[in-house]
């Protein structure tokens, strides 16, 4: 149950970051993807900083930053 968990709230926080950064989502699949890393990635930005954040906002705050690191190799 918790990996569903993860799954869900990695989908909805890769959409929102979608929304965000580029004004649309990347599918079901993309949106967890993004959620995931974002997890992992918002998780070592707040611990280095020493910020301690709920599960989902870490996980968009970590999409937010990787799709715009994303963008930014794009161009």
């Amino acid at each position: 149950m918790q990996i569903i968990g993860f799954l869900i709230i990695g989908a909805i926080a890769g959409w929102l970051a979608g929304l965000i950064m580029k004004g649309g989502g990347s599918g079901l699949l993309g949106n967890m993807v993004i959620g995931v890393l974002g997890s992992v990635i918002g998780g070592f930005l707040f611990q280095s900083v020493g910020i301690a954040a709920g599960g989902f906002v870490t996980a968009l705050i970590g999409a937010i930053v990787l799709l715009f690191v994303v963008n930014l190799l794009r161009s």
